[in-house]
């Protein structure tokens, strides 16, 4: 039964568990709730709250992660393929000269991702986030596909790498808008409390795509000569992409609108969508340019560490250490089973502790511990590469888990799919899918094979200082969104709650 106030209001969790729930109620979303209800001049009702259902949730969730499961499948294979690809498509360069190629013609596709991001965030911020995702997955699917159906340049010369060279840009393009749209995707609709949890499964699908990819082609380097890799092998793992293609778009073409999206047009906040393209962005960068600063400097230290392990590490071990390529990908999948375990925790961690705390400590430990890592890995032996790989594992899982739940937060409703969309985008391109070929470029021009330790530490220093200006968002609703709970009776509580807020602050006012 009820509890009765002092004021003679109905107190549906009984005083005593109310005056507890406030005391436990992490400060910033303390301060969020009595903003809000300030400038509503009321306590939160009913309607106010968004309860989303579980079985919504999460088809949401599986469908986005997938999206980012196929797109890694691809990155693991090109990069355990980098070499075997340098020799298909570039076989008159020296080797070293070969994996620069292959990785040039990877980077290519970073290129277009901020055009990508810039077509496809408005569209998603007018359209729906729906409908441009399953575009994103079908032109994803094409691109890898048509990867492992162009014909070697033995056969058909130099159109063979030009064939590469616009396969891997529809990619990008399609990429462009399929990480800022799967995290906003998920963000609008995962309850406050669970955010980070729920939105680290986005990059949960992202390791497992590279580790099932680099799985496969680890398989196939130890079933087959190197004679039928070259000729045939290589091609496999861009074929599968057609059928998973097909499942992820069936997926997304069953999913609903975000919630968030659907309070927008509800309320017919479509200002910005009636104007062009061109002028959004501008709108974007004059309103929210120390938002989409915040973004990208996460954006960098997530990406130059993902890509520092995910796409150079394997070369860096075959060219530079000269091990064999299978040992070489076995200690690199280590690492992406590592994060698969981890991640999912450390999101969680982040709705408890704070998403800032998560990237400060382990921005920290990357500016320290990266040449140590790295002096590991070169190591001879079984067991010190395995420790360097991990704790280069550890301190990427660190920046992946509360990034999906971090960086939608920072912009409203109205323009986030298009603020993801510069801000992401640019900061890949510039930064992420760049580092291997920057890294492979230092390590030859100088000799010395710790550079990508020095590349970590910079990323790192950037990191921490972006971390300074980062708002905390753990626990809090999405800018311009409802508040979102999981369930009626978390949904009873946040109204008492903010009843007793509303009457505090009435108080003492």
């Amino acid at each position: 039964m009820a509890d009765v106030t002092p004021e003679g209001q109905t107190d549906p969790l009984g005083t005593e568990r109310l005056r507890d729930a406030l005391a436990t109620m992490p400060r910033q979303v303390r301060e969020e709730l009595t903003r809000r209800l300030r400038r509503s001049r009321r306590a939160l009702r009913e309607e106010d709250v968004q309860v989303v259902e579980p079985p919504l949730l999460k088809r949401a969730v599986g469908a986005s992660a997938l999206g980012n499961c196929m797109e890694w499948f691809d990155f693991g294979v090109y990069s355990y393929l980098a070499a075997t690809i340098g020799k298909v498509f570039f076989p008159g360069a020296s080797p070293g000269a070969q994996v620069i190629s292959s990785f040039a013609t990877f980077a290519a596709a970073f290129v277009v991702r901020p055009l990508g991001g810039l077509v496809f965030g408005p569209l998603g911020d007018r359209l729906g986030r729906q409908k441009v995702l399953a575009t994103t997955m079908i032109m994803m699917a094409i691109g890898t596909f048509a990867i492992g159906l162009i014909p070697s340049y033995a056969t058909i010369g130099i159109a063979a790498p030009v064939l590469l060279l616009l396969a891997r840009m529809v990619q990008g393009f399609s990429t462009g808008g399929e990480y800022g749209g799967a995290t906003t995707f998920v963000a609008e609709y995962s309850p406050d409390r669970r955010r980070g949890f729920l939105s680290s499964w986005l990059d949960f699908g992202t390791f497992v795509g590279y580790a099932l990819g680099s799985a496969l082609v680890t398989v196939l380097n130890l079933a087959l000569t190197d004679a039928q890799m070259l000729a045939w092998g290589w091609r496999v793992p861009f074929l599968i992409a057609g059928p998973l293609g097909a499942i992820g778009l069936y997926m997304r073409l069953k999913l609903e609108e975000s919630p968030a999206f659907q309070q927008q047009l509800d309320e017919h906040e479509k200002s910005l969508a009636q104007k062009s393209a061109g002028s959004e962005f501008r709108t974007i960068v004059r309103k929210h340019w120390k938002a989409l600063l915040v973004c990208m400097g996460i954006v960098l230290l997530y990406n130059v560490t993902n890509y520092m392990v995910t796409g150079y590490l394997p070369t860096y071990q075959t060219e530079t250490l000269h091990r064999s390529s299978g040992s070489a990908d076995l200690l690199v999948l280590i690492g992406m089973v590592w994060i698969v375990l981890l991640i999912t925790f450390i999101g969680r961690l982040s709705d408890h502790v704070g998403r800032r705390p998560v990237y400060a400590v382990a921005a920290a430990a990357m500016i320290v511990l990266a040449v140590p890592a790295f002096l590991l890995i070169k190591a001879h032996g079984t067991w010190p590469p395995i420790l360097g790989v991990l704790i280069l594992s550890t301190l990427l899982a660190g920046f992946a888990a509360p990034s999906a739940a971090t960086l939608p937060a920072l912009f409203p409703t109205a323009v986030r799919y298009a603020a993801m969309g510069i801000g992401f985008n640019f900061a890949v391109a510039a930064f992420g899918g760049t580092t291997p070929l920057v890294t492979a470029a230092l390590v030859g021009a100088t000799g010395n094979d710790l550079m990508p330790a020095y590349y970590l530490m910079a990323a790192g220093v950037i990191g921490l200082v972006t971390v300074k200006f980062l708002p905390e968002s753990a626990q809090v609703p999405l800018h311009g969104s409802q508040p979102m709970v999981g369930s009626e009776e978390e949904q009873r509580e946040l109204l008492s709650t903010s009843e007793a807020l509303y009457r505090a602050a009435r108080k003492t006012a």
